[in-house]
């Protein structure tokens, strides 16, 4: 009766020690599995509201086309200008009584560009060390960060247009502030993709698609400061918008992250409602038990033992090395020509004129303008052709081994033969490349036609680029390294890649000072460099060659190792009926 008791109330004091500490432990587990169900019955929420910020707050820097042309109206760097080297800006909007005339000149637009490549260099340099910090504190204090970054950013923004004379030089911290807070948002919103199963490359896409949209948003301020809204008052609604990210992430974000469906297995809370979900949990704990302690329930399967693969052996492998010759490559082609869309448009509207009149040069700052309008919306194409480059490196992937020896043997008698998984992901990685690099190339010669309606086609195939880049990267080092060498791996590149498209700052003080405007030669060289893309997919090719014959060769050598088992067999088989054979003689006898 007393042992009935004690289990009947768990705070008595006949109760052992241990069984009080199993209880705690059971309470913590089931706190922390309420706090994943919890976000799991949230997800479609969390992952609306990710795609609709990452729109809003991630890499908007990269539509700067747009951001230059109000922070020149605004004055920022304006007192860089003499009179005899500047001409008067007259875009500004009609917003207050005192509308001041700005000068603007070389001088400034080089500095406000300095402002640009630093922003966009920690818009992709702080991948890594975020990475690092992600996998030990999980999403949401980094998401945190990162909105209450953006805020500030627009706040400095919107302080310094007070009095641009004395603050311009805050745009510096505002537009770093502004590029780290958007990579913390982007780099976050990735990892809500693991709640949603088979539809989780769908996610993905759609996450790095409204990452590559962002563009747009620049261009769609602007539109609303063409209209006679305060820069000020733009600003400080965006700084309140940022404010509305951090407060969501507050309270809707778990604090651990989301787990791999291999450590949770999801489709036990697809059954949960709202009589039965403490009993779901408690199946969903007694089956996956601590997320945090999750991996060491996994089985001990080849696949489990990939981190003893050495991390350096993955760094220096002739994919990673081609890989960031590529990416290296393209993110400086893709930087470079945001970074000086402005120049470039304007050089094709006056043809190159040294000294165009006064009529010249308004019609030559409204097509500006216009076309980096049109430029910024056109970056919502990424929303449309992101899932596109998801597809190719999905091709066929339904038709491939599964990694599960069991699944395999159910699938060994099927009529149609089954391709091997790591060669079609190297393939289909190949195809994409070489698709990417193809639309590159084809951008490259619309560069150097000086024509102003061709113009329009060269943003569409700059926005596919931009869109394919990253996810074509992303699913070759999926496909042939250890899963945990993935985000490391994929940081160090972004990072190396960021480094690399710092030259486009010495570029464009190039074309706006000894090539007087003219983008022409720059182009051509980047054209050519372009070639050096298709070095990746051609190793790939051969790497894909090498890996066909191995699988020929384990073939070969599994149905001779069959064959060997085979004769063994039927050898026992006629050394027993003989045996028998001779034993019936010698009854017989």
């Amino acid at each position: 009766m007393d042992v009935l008791h004690c289990f009947s109330k768990p705070n008595s004091k006949h109760l052992p020690v241990a069984l009080v500490l199993s209880v705690r432990s059971s309470r913590q587990s089931a706190a922390m599995v309420a706090s994943l169900l919890q976000a799991y019955r949230r997800r479609w929420w969390m992952a609306v509201t990710a795609v609709l910020e990452n729109l809003l707050c991630s890499a908007v820097l990269l539509g700067w086309g747009s951001l230059l042309i109000m922070l020149k109206d605004q004055g920022f760097y304006s007192y860089l200008c003499t009179d005899n080297d500047s001409l008067v800006d007259t875009l500004g909007n009609s917003s207050g009584l005192e509308a001041p005339e700005w000068a603007s000149c070389v001088d400034q637009e080089e500095m406000l560009n300095l402002g640009f490549t630093i922003g966009s260099f920690l818009l992709s340099a702080t991948t890594l060390p975020l990475g690092i910090l992600m996998d030990k504190y999980g999403p949401r204090p980094i998401r945190l960060v990162g909105s209450f970054c953006f805020g500030l950013s627009c706040a400095i923004m919107s302080v310094s247009a007070y009095n641009p004379g004395v603050l311009s030089p805050l745009i510096f911290l505002a537009l770093s502030f502004n590029g780290f807070g958007g990579i913390c948002l982007t780099f976050t919103s990735l990892t809500l993709s693991n709640m949603f199963g088979s539809l989780s490359s769908t996610v993905m896409s759609l996450m790095i698609g409204s990452y590559a949209s962002s563009a747009v948003t620049f261009p769609a301020v602007k539109l609303i400061y063409d209209l006679g809204v305060s820069f000020k008052v733009i600003m400080w609604t965006w700084a309140g918008l940022a404010g509305f990210i951090f407060v969501n992430c507050f309270f809707n974000w778990p604090k651990a992250g989301f787990p791999t469906p291999d450590e949770v297995d999801y489709s036990n809370i697809e059954e949960v409602s709202a009589p039965g979900q403490d009993a779901v949990g408690e199946r969903l704990s007694d089956r996956n038990g601590d997320v945090r302690n999750s991996t060491e329930k996994l089985p001990h399967t080849p696949e489990a033992t990939v981190s003893s693969v050495p991390f350096h052996r993955s760094v220096f492998s002739p994919i990673f090395l081609w890989s960031l010759v590529t990416m290296g490559m393209s993110q400086l082609r893709i930087i470079f020509f945001m970074g000086a869309i402005n120049k470039m448009l304007e050089y094709i509207v006056l043809k190159g004129d040294p000294h165009p009149t006064d009529k010249l040069q308004s019609l030559a700052a409204e097509k500006v303008s216009l076309y980096s309008t049109i430029f910024g919306t056109l970056q919502l194409l990424c929303l449309l052709t992101c899932p596109l480059i998801g597809y190719i490196m999905d091709w066929k992937m339904n038709e491939c081994e599964e990694d599960s020896p069991a699944q395999n043997d159910d699938k060994k008698h099927s009529a149609a033969p089954m391709r091997d998984r790591k060669i079609q992901k190297v393939t289909n990685a190949m195809r994409a490349f070489i698709l990417t690099n193809l639309l590159l190339l084809a951008f490259g010669v619309c560069c150097l036609i000086d024509n102003l309606p061709l113009q329009i086609l060269t943003f569409i195939l700059h926005t596919m680029v931009r869109g394919f880049i990253h996810s074509c990267c992303g699913g070759l080092y999926a496909a042939v390294y250890p899963s945990n060498h993935f985000g490391t791996l994929t940081g160090l590149q972004s990072m190396i890649s960021a480094v690399v498209a710092l030259l486009q700052q010495p570029l464009f003080i190039a074309m706006v000072g000894p090539l007087a405007g003219d983008p022409y030669w720059i182009n051509l060289g980047l054209l050519i460099s372009t070639f050096a893309g298709f070095l990746l997919p051609g190793y790939l090719f051969y790497h894909r060659h090498h890996l066909l014959k191995e699988r020929e060769s384990r073939g070969k050598q599994a149905a001779n190792q069959e064959q060997q088992a085979l004769n063994h067999t039927e050898a026992n088989g006629y050394k027993n009926h003989s045996n028998g054979h001779n034993g019936h003689n010698g009854v017989d006898a």
